[in-house]
């Protein structure tokens, strides 16, 4: 998931004066589900709507790089992913990386950003959680597992299968992917324009604290061709749950997270088992 390489390319970028300064008050919105009646989502105990929340910067904004995370600015990040390059966005848990993830050049970008080795498999982010089955294999899940874990700060882990849209040479030698759909509508709204999906991975240098704040991850800007603003997100740095489902009636927890329980509580409501 990451470049061996350490060494992170120099880049630099055009700086508007006209950006507030010191304080950042967007919020990501929660998008409304399509099917209310189908969802059992409501064991997520918190809102992950965000509140305004400010994001005190302490330094000028370079809005060459940065912009405010809002629908204004969705078009413009589509294009850029498009392009071939990587952004930085808020999710519903941690700022992350993205890019197109069958863009192999955009891919080992976002390695040499973070210094990570590629043995590190990318996570995938979808707009909607019909979208997963083009990407990972979901005929084995029960109806309506997947619309009451997501959207949400859950990442599931499935098997690509032959039929996969992905590219073979994201992750190669991995037969599962780790999907998400985040609780978030501008992440989403720019995944729907894509087209396809978006590689994703945290903001931060391998190894390091995951950024709820733009500013976490400041000294990597430069290496992004658009850093999207939207505040600070109120999570706490845990990332989302990541959980495998890629055998029948079971799950396996691969990472705990920030919503482990609800995410278990979920599954068993469905008769899912925990694998040993």
């Amino acid at each position: 998931m990451m470049n061996i390489s350490n060494s992170i390319q120099q880049g630099r970028f055009l700086v508007n004066t006209s950006f507030l300064r010191g304080v950042c008050k967007l919020a990501c919105v929660r998008s409304l589900p399509q099917n209310q009646n189908q969802r059992i989502r409501r064991g997520f105990s918190k809102n992950m709507a965000w509140s305004m929340e400010r994001c005190d910067l302490g330094l000028d904004v370079k809005t060459g790089v940065v912009h405010p995370a809002t629908d204004a600015y969705a078009a413009e990040a589509v294009e850029t992913l498009k392009a071939g390059k990587v952004i930085a966005v808020p999710t519903d848990t941690l700022y992350g990386f993205a890019c197109d993830a069958c863009s192999l050049e955009a891919v080992n970008r976002i390695y040499e950003i973070k210094g990570r080795k590629h043995t590190s498999p990318l996570a995938i982010c979808v707009g909607d959680v019909s979208d997963i089955n083009r990407f990972a294999l979901t005929d084995h899940l029960p109806h309506g597992l997947l619309d009451s874990l997501l959207p949400g700060p859950v990442t599931v882990v499935l098997s690509r299968g032959e039929s996969s849209a992905l590219e073979r040479s994201l992750n190669p030698g991995f037969d599962s992917i780790g999907v998400r759909v985040p609780d978030c509508n501008f992440i989403r709204l720019i995944a729907r324009g894509s087209g396809t999906a978006l590689a994703l991975t945290s903001a931060n240098l391998s190894g390091q604290p995951s950024s709820v704040c733009i500013k976490d991850f400041e000294k990597l800007w430069e290496h992004c061709a658009s850093v999207y603003d939207g505040g600070l997100l109120p999570s706490g740095r845990a990332g989302s749950t990541v959980v495998d489902l890629s055998t029948p009636y079971k799950y396996k927890i691969l990472r705990p997270g920030s919503a482990k329980e609800e995410t278990v509580a979920i599954l068993e409501k469905h008769a899912f088992v925990e694998e040993v």
